[in-house]
């Protein structure tokens, strides 16, 4: 099936599957294994509203989620399972997306996880999708970076598919961890993603202004999955309110912001995803046109830091005795760019250690391609690099961590 921008995804699933049985007693996976019928019924209805592509109802299907259920050791065969639903419900009508969630994970100091572990955690799941024949891959709801980059490069370990990953953000477009959603794009964009954007969090309204933050900055599509509006408790349970009528107001505004794939999240119906067809009928969608194209797209965890293409590594920091006390100092000085040396794994395991004090952006200095791409791994911003490993041995980091020559 061939895809045409713009792209319109599912609605709501679990609702959905509320309003069919799900009281939320066992986990969402095993009840959508148990009740099949279920999920093909929410998802051939979304079909027949106009729905591209469907997501695989697999969003807590990965070992960490599925072990605080009590299930383990079937993480793969959930997800083949799941995802062989969602082909059957769409008939050949539909794209499947293979969908991946927050593991719940952090890394130090907020929790113990390690990078690697999230992203052993990520790569079973992700082969168990595309082992299931999965058209693409939507990596949601996303709420650290940390968890959004493993993602991505556990898919990108199993399959060559595209990527989509969207995040959910508070009113200021800060998400759980403090990370800005610009920054996530250009860390995530870097790593190259096919589509970044919101989902959950809020009604479209809320969203737009999101939206329109990322449009400054976005080189891939944007995408926007809101609620039906703000939740809202009334006698003990959770409402959505956001007819579909207004629910789709906002849509030319949004095709301006350079959004292209569409959907509903928490509260939407068939009736939401049928009234986006008809609002995105014979619509055209914007190009990326990013304000700071001229610029080096560095980024810290947090925030994006575009810099001038002439932008020199200053000071360069060297890890041993002081490294913490050096590193705080070079946070809180004038310098534009900080550089730190890697030339050892205590090197690698120090930069892992102590990146949540990194503020500004860095530079790693390294001439050992082996070396350098450990440190990639354990930072979770976007950096910058000098040194004098050969350009092919380089090349291939840029295209998978985003580093910036």
């Amino acid at each position: 099936m061939q895809v045409k921008f713009p792209l319109i995804l599912d609605g709501a699933t679990g609702t959905e599957l509320q309003k069919r049985g799900y009281t939320g007693d066992v986990s969402a996976e095993q009840w959508v294994l148990d009740h099949p019928e279920s999920i093909i019924d929410i998802q051939s209805t979304y079909v027949s509203a106009g729905s591209n592509v469907l997501y695989s109802p697999s969003f807590g299907a990965n070992r960490r989620k599925l072990e605080e259920h009590g299930i383990f050791n079937k993480t793969e065969e959930y997800n083949l399972r799941l995802a062989e639903l969602s082909k059957k419900a769409a008939g050949g009508k539909a794209l499947v997306a293979g969908d991946i969630s927050p593991t719940g994970l952090f890394l130090s100091p907020l929790g113990e996880a390690s990078f690697e572990e999230l992203v052993d955690i990520y790569t079973e799941q992700a082969a168990g999708l595309e082992k299931a024949g999965v058209d693409l891959f939507v990596i949601e709801t996303m709420m650290t970076l940390s968890d959004a980059r493993a993602a991505v490069l556990a898919v990108r370990s199993v399959s060559d598919k595209p990527i989509f990953v969207t995040f959910t953000c508070d009113e200021s477009g800060r998400s759980l961890s403090g990370t800005d959603i610009t920054a996530a794009l250009t860390v995530l964009q870097g790593m190259g993603i096919d589509a970044f954007g919101l989902n959950c969090s809020t009604g479209p309204e809320q969203m737009l202004l999101q939206l329109k933050r990322l449009h400054e900055f976005a080189r891939v599509p944007l995408i926007a999955k809101p609620n039906a509006g703000m939740p809202e408790i009334r006698d003990g349970k959770t409402v959505y309110d956001c007819p579909p009528e207004e629910f789709v107001a906002l849509i030319p505004e949004m095709l301006d912001t350079g959004v292209a794939v569409f959907g509903g999240c928490c509260g939407t119906t068939a009736e939401h995803i049928a009234a986006l067809k008809e609002a995105l009928a014979g619509a055209v969608v914007q190009k990326p046109s990013p304000l700071h194209s001229d610029m080096l797209p560095a980024s810290t965890e947090k925030l994006p830091a575009y810099l001038p293409v002439d932008t020199c590594c200053g000071k360069i920091i060297e890890v041993g005795d002081g490294f913490e006390d050096e590193l705080s100092d070079a946070m809180d000085s004038a310098l534009e760019l900080v550089g730190i040396r890697i030339g050892s794994w205590d090197d690698v395991e120090a930069l892992g250690d102590f990146q949540y004090m990194i503020s500004k952006p860095l530079c790693l200095v390294c001439d050992d391609a082996e070396l350098l791409e450990s440190a990639l791994r354990v930072y979770q911003g976007r950096a910058l690099y000098e040194g004098g490993i050969p350009e092919s041995e380089l090349l291939p980091l840029c295209d998978k961590y985003g580093l910036i020559i």
